[in-house]
């Protein structure tokens, strides 16, 4: 098993960042990748960016690219997100996940085993 718990979250105005956090415990050596995923009342969980633990390699989803960026350290312990040039549409809650599968859709919720309890970001105007 892998606990995954999420920190950082908070309210911001448009346009500023913020630095969402996940401290993995447990199983740890048994992932393969964790990716950060959003969900807004109303709206599916959606991925927002996830990372290869092997090779580092990253993925973003569209909406957030050049602007998040995703990263671990710690060997993998824990696990960063950064959030700039936020804007009102990025509010949701967001979860930490970690897979340890073959993830040929890496921003895909279904390819995580473990989830976190989340952690909410609010962007007003």
């Amino acid at each position: 098993q892998v606990q995954l718990v999420e920190s950082g979250g908070g309210s911001v105005q448009a346009g500023g960042s913020l630095r969402l956090s996940c401290a993995a415990s447990g199983y740890t050596y048994s992932t393969k990748y964790m990716g950060w995923f959003r969900q807004a009342p109303g709206k599916e969980r959606e991925g927002v960016a996830a990372i290869y633990r092997f090779g580092g390699r990253t993925y973003y989803a569209d909406s957030v690219k050049g602007r998040f960026t995703i990263s671990q350290e710690n060997a993998w312990n824990t696990l960063w997100l950064q959030m700039n040039s936020l804007r009102p549409e990025d509010t949701a809650t967001y979860f930490c996940a970690a897979g340890t599968g073959s993830a040929a859709t890496i921003l895909m919720v279904y390819e995580y085993n473990y989830w976190g309890q989340g952690t909410q970001v609010t962007v007003s105007s």
